[in-house]
């Protein structure tokens, strides 16, 4: 790791979010739906640049929260005072932040989470981390049965494919030659459900120890990652299957089915693609 990246890392695990407005106007037990959009770098996934400032990208997402009387915030790099002041209402929020381009966002948006949550945890009940630009909310989660009923669980999205595909294993290759029990890891569950890690939620106390350690795979062994792959969803399949596989719930009626676009679909909680 270069001397460089470690500085920024120890100063990155010791910031605390200057929220200070924003703390006062979540009630305290409140249930959140969080989003990161960060613009003007090259998205790896998409192969294209996302433009500054442009309210038509979040703007479903937003919409979906607000309809269902929820709470969101949505951390961004690069929209303007103008537009967050004519988007934001009772309970959308715009948090701006300083994009630090040592991982790409796929990855820097869980940092953003994990310090966001060192100060606010105490005050947030139940948790859901989501893409912003394909995801949409359809049903409040927080009071469906499923998640009322299981306190314990992790919520997660999942894909109409296996774990053991070859996009998944190219994706897979840095943290594979980095992780020694990742091999391991592939061959025991290649034939299960493949996660996306575009919709994650639970309550407060398994959301946090999720992305704190989901943080720690990053800074430990994605931090020097050249491939063509963010290691987003390698590191995202790997921590859930290892770690959190015994109390996760994943699929219908969680999410659709991804990139399927079931536009009609009103019998899930959210809608990927």
């Amino acid at each position: 790791m270069s001397k460089e990246r470690t500085k920024w890392l120890i100063r990155h695990s010791k910031r605390k979010f200057e929220l200070s407005t924003l703390f006062y106007m979540l009630p305290v037990n409140n249930s959140l739906i969080m989003a990161c959009h960060i613009t003007s770098v090259y998205d790896v996934n998409r192969n294209n640049i996302l433009q500054d400032d442009d309210y038509t990208l979040v703007k479903d997402w937003i919409e979906s929260i607000t309809a269902l009387q929820l709470t969101g915030i949505l951390f961004h790099n690069n929209f303007t005072d103008k537009t967050c002041e004519k988007f934001k209402s009772n309970t959308i929020h715009f948090q701006k932040i300083t994009y630090n381009p040592l991982f790409n966002p796929n990855i820097y948006r869980y940092f953003v989470y994990r310090d966001f949550l060192k100060t606010y945890a105490l005050r947030i009940k139940s948790l859901f981390v989501t893409d912003i630009s394909d995801v949409v909310v359809i049903r409040n989660p927080f009071t469906e049965p499923l998640f009322i009923n299981n306190p314990i669980s992790l919520f997660c999205g999942d894909e109409p494919k296996k774990l053991d595909n070859t996009w998944m294993k190219d994706h897979s290759k840095h943290l594979r030659s980095k992780i020694v029990d990742y091999e391991n890891y592939e061959d025991t569950f290649q034939q299960d459900v493949l996660l996306n890690c575009g919709v994650i939620g639970g309550n407060m106390p398994i959301m946090q120890d999720f992305i704190e350690k989901l943080c720690f795979i990053h800074q430990q062994y994605n931090h020097d990652n050249t491939t063509a792959y963010t290691g987003d969803m390698g590191a995202f399949n790997y921590l859930v299957r290892t770690q959190f596989n015994k109390n996760l719930l994943h699929g219908a009626p969680i999410n659709s089915i991804f990139k399927h676009y079931e536009h009609d679909r009103m019998d899930t909680w959210f809608r990927h693609k």
